[in-house]
């Protein structure tokens, strides 16, 4: 996963995805890079969660809202 001012870059299940941060995830926007690079992925694989920032998303929602 890679981020740039706007958008998140993630790789799911093959799919190349470009997220928007604004839409996704106002925590994820205004957070700099040092918070936005510190995740962990659950045990289980279904989420992400950014300890610095108290953000979690989860791959079944990411995927519903990009991954067509």
């Amino acid at each position: 996963m890679t981020f740039d001012e706007t958008s998140m870059f993630i790789s799911i299940d093959g799919k190349q995805l470009k997220i928007s941060l604004e839409k996704i995830s106002p925590k994820l926007k205004s957070a700099n890079n040092l918070q936005r690079n510190f995740y962990q992925v659950s045990p289980s694989g279904y989420g992400i969660h950014w300890p610095l920032i108290d953000e979690d998303l989860s791959i079944e929602a990411i995927l519903k809202t990009y991954g067509n």
